[in-house]
């Protein structure tokens, strides 16, 4: 199971419309795609693809509900996990608590070759926990003062409060290829100077009207309007995450609750 975090310093990046269509995308090339919903504060995964939600991640922390009972089907196969404020209570659960959420995480689905989690935007910790126990952190920045720099703002603080050490970054609402290349290559020539980190490029989605469409419309872009210049965009990215999807996988959902269980409830200084 490949592990990827979408993440933003800012909000109104366009971070779920990305995390959405990435697992839709995904999904469409007959990869097995499980979508979190980890955004606790503005959770509408389920707004944007016109899906009803019933008991959430809550409900399985709290024990009330299996795992099986919360995950949603959505378009072209992809399963969703709804968001939840109970997950808040992730860090104070006692050992048995523990043991019961990775055995239902474990047992009670099948492990994805995919698991998309789309976190909060921000550094706050709930942000910084989600991010740090995915394999792979995908930063949406848009072309704005304000989202380049509190994307370096976030970079730093799970570098040097989490270990954080790669960064693949996606710049969104773009003009022109140019445009998308230049916001990059302001990020790297940032972090190039003041912090230890690699960056990667996955490529620039353009501003589309089709997207507006689709938002309107509660479904996936990708799906609605496939060849629209945006959705080729993301599917490009994709494509370019999961070229090395096996590399470095973890073993399976079970693995990834240990790893956000086992992350720090304050960050380290």
């Amino acid at each position: 199971m490949h592990v990827i975090a979408v993440t933003g310093g800012k909000g109104g990046v366009g971070k779920t419309n990305i995390a959405v269509n990435l697992g839709v995308s995904m999904s469409r090339e007959g990869l097995d795609v499980i979508l979190l919903d980890a955004d606790l504060g503005l959770a509408n995964v389920d707004v944007i693809l016109g899906v009803s939600v019933g008991p959430t991640l809550a409900d399985v922390v709290s024990g009330t509900h299996q795992l099986s009972e919360v995950i949603v089907e959505g378009p072209e196969g992809l399963r969703i996990v709804p968001a939840s404020s109970g997950v808040t209570r992730l860090a104070s659960l006692d050992q048995a608590e523990q043991n019961n959420l990775v055995r239902s995480f474990s047992e009670q689905i099948d492990a994805p070759d995919v698991l998309i989690v789309d976190t909060g935007a921000g550094i706050d910790t709930t942000v910084q926990t989600f991010v740090s126990a995915c394999k792979t952190v995908v930063v949406v920045v848009c072309d704005e003062p304000a989202s380049l720099t509190d994307a370096y703002a976030l970079m730093k603080v799970l570098r040097n409060d989490r270990g954080v050490r790669r960064f693949e970054i996606l710049t969104n609402q773009i003009d022109s290829a140019a445009q998308g290349r230049k916001v990059y290559e302001r990020l790297t020539t940032v972090t190039d100077k003041y912090l230890d980190v690699d960056l990667g490029y996955l490529g620039g989605v353009p501003s589309d009207a089709y997207l507006r469409r689709a938002v309107q419309e509660r479904g996936a872009l990708v799906s609605l309007y496939p060849r629209s210049p945006a959705a080729v965009a993301i599917r490009d990215a994709g494509r370019r995450l999961t070229s090395n999807i096996y590399d470095g996988a973890v073993p399976g959902m079970g693995f990834f609750v240990e790893q956000l269980l086992r992350q720090p409830s304050e960050p380290k200084h």
